[in-house]
């Protein structure tokens, strides 16, 4: 009879991506050499389920013959971008009858998954471009908001829109969530004026200023994430930042960069000719988030009630959860 398995010990997770890892435990030489197998139980943190092999976000556990540690996991589940995972694991030697010796299960180990790499927001881009439509003409970024809070930028701030922390909608991977600071503005208009909408789900204020104050050659162009809200419209992210700026450093190494002058969603054209002005141009087809990561001055456009309806705040994308059904705009690695 085969002498029992000891306990694995010292577990370390590793080289954590948004939708695998690496694992390994300290084993003795001789289970090193007996073990045929090792069993992964991963759980979502939050997960109180006293059961372990019962979970609604994964299947039961991973059982995998026994590979030279660290072992790699990845596509074995649907892991989540930015979720806390708990982790344990057991070795096991498969005996003839086919059942398994096995080893108590190890401590329970806690790690969380990464962001969005470069090729995921390179996949999620490149699903954007299908869905972005005819550039239509633009002259103005707008922004709208509550007579509370331009009363507050006014006494408060000097009259600067500062940037603020991007809140966690749409994709729950974007590196953008909870780390960039900006100031959003929206740049979509309407088919039959070419003007901004008359409504807004955001405000009845509207403060609006010349395209050219943020998107000229000093500026970078980044996409961020695209996403829907159980609704047929999709919505894309960008995010401006002055060359050289924090913002811009922020977003090199993390964010797809797009040539201003030629992308499917934002773009400007320098004047061709002594007298002309700059060409501005947004997508047609999907809904524009822009963020800008500098300060705005208010003195910069003009502060102005809309003419339309302020709409249901339900309309908002504020903190709004992706769809994580859609096959519009989810790549594979999680939502």
């Amino acid at each position: 009879m085969d002498a029992p398995l000891s306990t694995p010990c010292n577990i370390q997770v590793c080289e954590v991506t948004c939708d695998s890892f690496r694992i390994m435990w300290d084993m003795t030489p001789e289970d090193t050499a007996r073990a045929t197998h090792f069993f992964i139980d991963l759980s979502r943190k939050e997960s109180r389920d006293p059961n372990r092999f019962k979970h609604r976000d994964v299947p039961t556990k991973l059982v995998a013959k026994a590979v030279p540690l660290p072992m790699a996991v990845r596509g074995h589940w649907f892991l989540s971008p930015r979720t806390d995972y708990c982790v344990a694991v057991q070795t096991a030697i498969r005996q003839q009858d086919g059942d398994y010796l096995v080893s108590e299960w190890s401590q329970v180990v806690e790690f969380c998954t990464g962001d969005y790499a470069m090729e995921h927001l390179q996949q999620l881009l490149d699903k954007a471009k299908g869905s972005a439509g005819r550039l239509l003409k633009f002259s103005v970024f707008y922004r709208n908001q509550h007579p509370d809070y331009f009363d507050h930028v006014r006494s408060e701030c000097g009259g600067l829109m500062r940037p603020a922390l991007k809140d966690s909608s749409g994709s729950h991977g974007s590196p953008i969530n909870g780390k960039l600071h900006g100031v959003f503005f929206s740049c979509n208009t309407e088919f039959d004026t070419g003007l901004p909408p008359k409504d807004s789900p955001y405000g009845p204020l509207r403060f609006q200023l010349p395209a050219g104050h943020l998107l000229n050659p000093n500026i970078c162009l980044y996409f961020a994430d695209f996403y829907c809200m159980y609704t047929a419209y999709h919505y894309v992210v960008l995010v401006l930042a002055h060359i050289g700026s924090e913002g811009d450093t922020f977003c090199r190494t993390r964010l797809p960069m797009l040539d201003l002058a030629s992308n499917p969603f934002l773009t400007y054209t320098a004047p061709q000719r002594p007298g002309e002005e700059p060409l501005y141009c947004h997508a047609s087809d999907v809904i524009l988030e822009v963020l800008f990561t500098e300060p705005v001055h208010l003195d910069l456009g003009s502060v102005e009630q809309i003419s339309g309806h302020h709409q249901l705040m339900s309309l908002t994308t504020a903190n709004a959860k992706k769809d994580p059904s859609c096959k519009v705009c989810n790549i594979s690695v999680g939502r």
